[in-house]
């Protein structure tokens, strides 16, 4: 049932499933945590819906589209719902396997349908996983059906309406037909997070145990690089429930999580993380067990070991 003061979303109309999902984060949400030039851009975007009146004294249309591309995990999605919250919106998702009818007759119906009901809202509408309805139309896996939804969302993204704001999503941009690329006005590129962008989220997925864990900090960024941020998150979240139960003694959990890391880091970032060990106190012996880096390279770029280490098992 729909409340009073909401709208009613559409609905498939032989499954009944809901081709739009709504994240609410109007009550307030933390900012995502970006580089630099996409956190600008966003700014930009923001900056302009919220000053559209201006812009459209003088003949200027705001952003009406923006396509955000990276690898899972680096916060497509977040800034998204982080756009809707700071304009007052929620977020709709378009959920394609939804939109992507058993009956493929009706899938250009159904896509049609959930745009239209977005753009008569003025809503800010995300296309998650574009790729999976704008495949390049050179493709001969694909049938014509999935070849005409190329030729829809071309003409929708064409003829947004500057009311409302219209993202894209995608995992995979080297399946996205380029003609699509032509037709957002922005393309957003989210790339894996670096050291410092890790620390940063550390402190923050950290919460009140920020005080217990900040002299480590430094080691578990060196440790999590090459992780996406939802990597990060859980990692985090599991020293933290670790802690809390007294699964371990700290330093054992922390040389537990950072472990399991080894394998995926590079000679350089091995590297940065013996430092940040030794930094922390840990004896170089320990240390190059667990990083593979030799005791005399740790000792010529941070210094002798401590006689006595807080000892990382």
């Amino acid at each position: 049932m729909v409340e009073p003061g909401e709208v009613a979303l559409p609905v498939d109309g032989d499954s009944q499933l809901a081709l739009i999902r709504v994240f609410d984060d109007r009550a307030g949400l933390a900012p995502p945590i970006l580089p630099g030039s996409v956190h600008d851009a966003i700014g930009a975007i923001i900056r302009e819906r919220q000053e559209r009146e201006r812009l459209a004294a003088r003949g200027i249309s705001p952003t009406r589209s923006a396509i955000l591309v990276g690898p899972p995990g680096v916060g497509k999605t977040l800034s998204a719902r982080w756009i809707a919250s700071t304009l007052g919106k929620p977020l709709w998702v378009l959920d394609l396997t939804a939109v992507m009818s058993s009956l493929l007759g009706k899938t250009g119906n159904n896509l049609r349908a959930a745009l239209d009901h977005a753009k008569k809202h003025a809503a800010v509408l995300l296309l998650d996983e574009i790729d999976a309805i704008a495949k390049r139309r050179s493709d001969e896996s694909d049938i014509g059906e999935l070849k005409r939804l190329v030729t829809v969302m071309l003409q929708e993204v064409d003829q947004w309406p500057d009311s409302g704001l219209l993202l894209a999503a995608t995992n995979h941009p080297e399946l996205v037909d380029p003609a699509l690329w032509r037709r957002f006005d922005l393309v957003l590129k989210f790339d894996s997070p670096d050291a410092s962008a890790i620390a940063v989220a550390i402190q923050r997925f950290l919460g009140d145990d920020l005080a217990l864990f900040e002299s480590w900090i430094d080691v578990l960024a060196a440790g999590l690089q090459g992780q996406s941020l939802s990597d990060v998150e859980r990692s985090i979240n599991a020293l933290r429930r670790g802690h809390a139960l007294q699964t371990a003694p700290l330093e054992q959990l922390i040389g537990s999580a950072l472990g399991q890391r080894q394998e995926a880091l590079s000679k350089a970032e091995r590297l940065n993380l013996a430092i940040a060990l030794a930094k922390a106190g840990q004896p170089h012996m320990q240390i190059s067990q667990m990083t593979g880096v030799a005791r005399d390279t740790i000792r010529k770029h941070a210094g002798p070991s401590p006689r006595k280490g807080r000892g990382l098992k």
